[in-house]
Parts: structure tokens; sequence; C-alpha cells
């Protein structure tokens, strides 16, 4: 089955992700964006009515999906998933796009939140969207693998802000030490919570 070209706005907000992965939500302008997307400069008034603000929200909304659909993909893949198994494919997506890519691009959600989260409260909240959308499939995969429910979300919001903080090290660092190190660390702490069910 032949999947369906983006149109013109989900190009741009797919855009728009990219640009501020690689260079923060001030360093992204609108017309980088259309033209990243190639699609027509005049078109950005008409998908986004509210400007930059509205085309930012929307791009930290995709990233958080996008990140919520890897979590299924990662668990597709396992024969028997187990929490740092789980941890070991969140992290590995990483490490593999520094390997081969370089370290340019990091995860625009946090990107956004850097820049604009004091300074625009639809920013703010479409990161923590994003962020929550995300937390969510993980902490779902964790009480499916046996963590109790209550250690699920807490255990959650630690792997993502594990996986974050070595982001930004490994881009500062130009080496995927933190990204490994947070996997190994972590993978034992995450499978003991497994087992405590």
């Amino acid at each position: 089955m032949v999947k369906p070209e983006r149109g013109p706005r989900e190009r741009m907000v797919f855009s728009a992700a990219q640009l501020i992965r690689r260079d923060g939500v001030e360093a992204t302008g609108m017309r980088d964006v259309a033209a990243h997307a190639g699609a027509p400069r005049g078109s950005l008034q008409h998908y986004f009515p509210g400007g930059k603000e509205q085309l930012v929200a929307e791009a930290l909304r995709w990233a958080g999906r996008y990140a919520a659909d890897r979590v299924a993909r990662f668990l597709a893949a396992m024969e028997r998933p187990t929490p740092s198994g789980l941890f070991a494919a969140m992290v590995g997506q990483w490490t593999d796009e520094y390997r081969t890519s370089g370290f340019a691009g990091g995860c625009p959600v946090a990107a956004a939140t850097v820049d604009r989260a004091q300074s625009s409260e639809t920013a703010r909240e479409a990161a923590a969207d994003a962020f929550a959308a995300w937390t969510r499939p993980v902490a779902d995969a964790l009480t499916g693998m046996g963590v109790p429910a209550a250690r699920s979300e807490p255990l959650a919001t630690l792997m993502i802000s594990a996986l974050e903080g070595a982001i930004v090290i490994a881009r500062a660092e130009r080496d995927v030490r933190a990204l490994t190190t947070v996997a190994r660390e972590l993978g034992p702490l995450l499978d003991a919570a497994a087992a405590e069910a």
C-alpha cells in the first residue's frame, strides 16, 4: 500500500519540528519552515493564522505523538519486552542517529521548552502536552511488563528525563557516552521494578 504524501500543512508542521530540533525556536523563522517544507510562503498565514506561536505548538504536539508512536514500534519489535529493553530502544534511536548523522539535532520539545517556556504560555502548554503524550505509553508499557501501576508513571518520567538529559550532554560532548551510560545504569533499576510485582 502506498503511503499518501503529506500535504503542505503537514509538511510545514514536520519541517518546523525538524528545524526546532536543530536550531531552536528563536532561530527558526516562518520563511525557513516554508522553504524546508517546499510550501508556498503564502500558505503559512492560511494554515497557521495564529502565526509562529500556532506553528510551534503544533510542531511540539506532533513531536509528542511521534515519540509515543515510537514506543509502540519499539515494543512491537521486541520478542519479550522488558523495561530495560524498552529504555535501551529509546536510547538506541538517538545513539544510532548520532553515530550515523552527527549531533546536529536534539529533541524539539526540549529545545522549545528552553527557548520559549518562560515567554510563551502556548509553547509551554504544548511542550507539557508533548511530554505527557510520550509519558503515557511508556508508563502503560511498564505496567504491561509487570511494574506496579503506582511506579509506572514515575519510572516513565525518570526514563524520559534521563534520556533528554543524555541527549543534551551527547550534543555538547559530541559523543554518545552519556546515552550509553544512562541505558546501562538505569536498565537494572527498571527491570527490578518489574520483578517487585
